[in-house]
């Protein structure tokens, strides 16, 4: 899908993470559900750059909105 997303099975048993970290995507959504920015996120992760989240947010929504005008 990306360049900023992973899956190694030798990182968190194939969890898919951003790119060069042992970030967990999901963590990023934990995050956003709970409330929190994207700049909160970068604080406590510095090893995922804010263009990175802010890319795997963009194709997320780039996906979801080729579905929708599909169905």
């Amino acid at each position: 899908m990306s360049d900023v997303i992973q899956r190694d099975p030798e990182i968190l048993n194939g969890t898919p993470t951003f790119k060069g970290t042992r970030v967990p995507l999901k963590n990023l959504f934990d995050y956003l559900e709970a409330g929190d920015s994207v700049d909160d996120f970068i604080d406590d992760f510095p090893s995922v750059s804010k263009l990175q989240a802010l890319r795997l947010l963009g194709e997320l929504k780039e996906e979801a909105t080729k579905k929708r005008d599909v169905a």
